[in-house]
């Protein structure tokens, strides 16, 4: 971020973060303890760096998240840096989640894990934790854990990850529909890497309440129209979307005409152990590379508070602090 001025306003922007993987968030001095061959950075997070493919980067990820996701007491300890760099950037208020197939893989307890996630929330800082589930994350072993979950008082909601290209089973739809009835908040990865047909299979057979990443969602008017016809926000990560797929750039990133369709557009850092992103870094892209202006900056943060699952009373002292920046 070159220009110093821009910087200060980013930083006294209050700010939301509301798409953010926790082991994708893996602070890089914690793998550096288990990981000593790491002397620098993975290459991924070079500026230009673009990764082959989907397997390339989650073949990645995994190899560096297992290696310190290995407990609740981990998990614990990575959440108390990864928070405490939020409030160091002026973030009030985070969305997270932790994945049902790393708990499944090593055999932890989701509560256990849950709990050891909302234990490290300092004060200051109001954070919701999502139950990330993959297309085909309900297998015999993992969906009474999954029935289970619905019941967790202190799980927001649940999140549709993994490979697109992955079918959707039949269980999902009835899952998230079992979900919104136990009162938890329902999102879904879409239209990363699939079209815009993929995300309009989405919000019909889900109904998601939101949407994970959608940019893609721009190649078709009809799906963009839907997406504002249902008052849903798109929760989009643009340094994360110029490094893993092929045909995006950040100068023409799709964010850029779904916010100028009047599409309710998030930032978020999405997996910054992958990206070497940070939040004030993402909004830097937003005004150095996507043509934001500082007023549009202020609107995306705003949207982030909009869309928290916080009551409106909460939310207002940051929208006026938002207010207050703008007009200097």
């Amino acid at each position: 971020m070159s220009d110093a001025s821009l910087q200060t306003f980013i930083h006294a922007l209050p700010k939301t973060e509301t798409h953010l993987h926790i082991e994708g968030a893996l602070p890089f001095e914690l793998l550096q303890r288990v990981r000593p061959e790491f002397i620098k950075p993975p290459a991924s997070w070079a500026k230009d760096f673009k990764f082959r493919d989907f397997e390339h980067f989650e073949q990645e990820l995994l190899d560096m998240a297992f290696t310190w996701y290995t407990s609740p007491e981990r998990y614990h300890e990575a959440a108390k840096i990864i928070f405490a760099r939020h409030v160091a950037q002026n973030v009030k208020y985070v969305e997270t989640s932790f994945a049902s197939g790393v708990i499944e893989f090593l055999g932890l307890d989701g509560r256990e894990v849950l709990a050891a996630i909302r234990a490290a929330v300092p004060v200051g800082l109001e954070v919701r934790v999502f139950l990330g589930i993959h297309h085909n994350g309900a297998g015999p072993k993992m969906m009474p854990v999954l029935e289970d979950a619905l019941g967790w008082p202190d799980l927001a909601g649940i999140d549709l990850h993994g490979t697109e290209s992955f079918p959707i089973e039949p269980w999902t739809a009835d899952y998230w529909e079992a979900a919104r009835k136990a009162g938890k908040y329902t999102k879904a990865h879409a239209g990363e890497f699939m079209g815009a047909d993929f995300v309009r299979r989405v919000l019909d057979e889900l109904r998601p309440q939101r949407i994970e990443h959608g940019t893609r969602a721009i190649e078709d008017p009809g799906v963009v129209a839907e997406i504002k016809r249902r008052g849903i926000a798109l929760d989009i990560c643009p340094l994360s979307n110029h490094k893993l797929m092929p045909d995006v750039f950040l100068a023409t990133h799709p964010i850029r005409h779904l916010f100028d369709a009047a599409v309710k557009v998030t930032v978020s850092t999405d997996d910054p152990i992958s990206f070497g992103s940070t939040l004030e870094e993402e909004y830097a892209a937003l005004a150095e590379e996507c043509g934001f202006s500082r007023k549009e900056l202020a609107r995306v943060a705003r949207n982030g508070f909009e869309v928290a699952l916080m009551p409106e009373a909460q939310k207002q002292p940051w929208l006026d602090q938002l207010d207050a920046t703008v007009r200097g």
